[in-house]
């Protein structure tokens, strides 16, 4: 650790602070660390590592492509590159559309917005996106963002960004009784900005259809309320899916739950997109939009979009979810975590709400007390009994993902049915220990 900590800037968090261990390898759902030790990761590090660590099939595909062509730019052709381009467009039934790669989550973002401006003519165009949000921390994805973290960087105005309420419907910001009136009334509120700003003011309107770093799973309602509501005004719905595709969620994309219904304009990916073995982005277009720029020059271009070593992990990151069943896998697991994580609720008063239950993606948020709903701290700060909790869990072997009151569930859709049960019985221990008197 002590190199470490005198020569790298870590992210998110006071350098003065930052006190990790060395990981030195993994397997399925562990990681292992230099002195020996190993730590079952029940967040997928950065909600990414869908494949679990050092997947076979992804990392001999990376040494057989180093083998064979490390890097051409885009300017060239490269077999990995189009091909995993035709999986992504197959998966997501975008017949006709397009793919452009990127290097990660928040140029993806940052890249759809631009592609659609450009597509619809609008380069100033008004985006609408949602407090409690994060959209990446590049600047204009930043601002897309309604963070805590991101909310002093920049501002939105300034970048053609307009926030509107989530549906979060633990607390709803409008009101409502139930959470499938809290779903469509957030829903209602992206048409209202959108009717107010002027719909040709508008280029986009960019959601997170399910998981999210925010904790917030949206009511069933939400969704297909906003498909409906930006197809009405002819506004391209952007679905930021970095986080919650590729089985996080129980389907290929999170939108695929509501069927047709649910269709984006675009979707943006990431994080298990090569399972994070490297570095890889994409923005996949409707063919639409697509035809839109055929014959005009993209502005836009990265040294190393889709490059070739990253394209052939991604290539072999879809094998594994399709041959392995990861995806179908993820969904049953994920129900399962939801009953278990529901028993909890029913034994530990600290558990406010149980969110999640579509996938192998769930959030515990813990308050004060439940009958007010009145949170252990304001947010995003980390209450002090949560954060012993967590260091606890570390020493007994289990990383546990976390943000402000909520304990956040996603590990690798490989992980064991013996290890997911372990680390909720821990959780369940650790719970009795840290808030005795809830």
């Amino acid at each position: 650790m002590g190199a470490e900590r005198l020569s790298v800037l870590h992210s998110w968090c006071r350098q003065s602070q930052w006190n990790a261990p060395t990981v030195v390898g993994g397997e399925g759902a562990r990681l292992f660390l230099e002195d020996g030790s190993a730590i079952l990761d029940m967040s997928s590090l950065a909600e990414c590592s869908n494949l679990g660590h050092q997947h076979p099939r992804v990392v001999a595909a990376i040494r057989e492509q180093a083998g064979q062509l490390c890097f051409v730019t885009s300017a060239w052709g490269a077999r990995p590159r189009a091909e995993l381009a035709t999986r992504l467009l197959e998966l997501a039934g975008f017949d006709g559309g397009r793919v452009f790669f990127t290097l990660g989550g928040a140029d993806a973002n940052e890249h759809a917005v631009k592609i659609v401006r450009q597509a619809l003519g609008r380069p100033r165009g008004i985006v609408v996106a949602r407090d409690r949000s994060y959209h990446g921390a590049t600047h204009l994805a930043m601002a897309l963002s309604g963070d805590t973290r991101t909310r002093e960087m920049v501002d939105p105005d300034a970048m053609g960004v307009s926030h509107v309420e989530p549906p979060y419907a633990y607390r709803c910001p409008f009101g409502s009784a139930t959470e499938d009136e809290c779903g469509e009334l957030a829903a209602g509120a992206i048409a209202g900005r959108i009717d107010r700003l002027g719909v040709e003011q508008v280029a986009a309107v960019i959601v997170e259809p399910n998981a999210g770093s925010n904790g917030i799973v949206a009511p069933d309602t939400y969704w297909p309320a906003v498909r409906r509501h930006t197809a009405e005004r002819g506004i391209p719905l952007i679905a930021d899916e970095v986080m919650s595709a590729f089985g996080r969620c129980g389907e290929w994309f999170a939108w695929q739950r509501h069927g047709e219904a649910g269709r984006p304009d675009v979707i943006t990916l990431a994080k298990g997109l090569t399972g994070a073995a490297l570095p890889l982005g994409a923005v996949v277009l409707s063919r639409e939009l697509a035809a839109r720029l055929e014959d005009q020059v993209l502005n836009t271009g990265l040294t190393y979009c889709g490059h070739p070593l990253a394209c052939a992990a991604g290539v072999a990151a879809m094998e594994a979810y399709a041959e392995e069943g990861l995806i179908e896998r993820s969904r049953s697991r994920g129900a399962a975590l939801k009953r278990e994580l529901d028993r909890l609720a029913a034994r530990h008063r600290v558990i406010g709400d149980v969110r999640g239950g579509h996938g192998l993606f769930a959030v515990l948020e813990l308050v004060a007390d439940r009958d007010t709903r009145a949170p252990l701290a304001p947010w995003p700060q980390t209450p002090p009994a949560l954060a012993s909790l967590l260091g606890a869990a570390m020493a007994e072997g289990v990383s546990f993902g976390s943000r402000g009151n909520l304990i956040l569930l996603a590990p690798p859709l490989v992980i064991g049915e013996r290890e997911l049960a372990d680390a909720l019985a821990l959780l369940d221990r650790l719970l009795a220990r840290f808030f005795p008197s809830h």
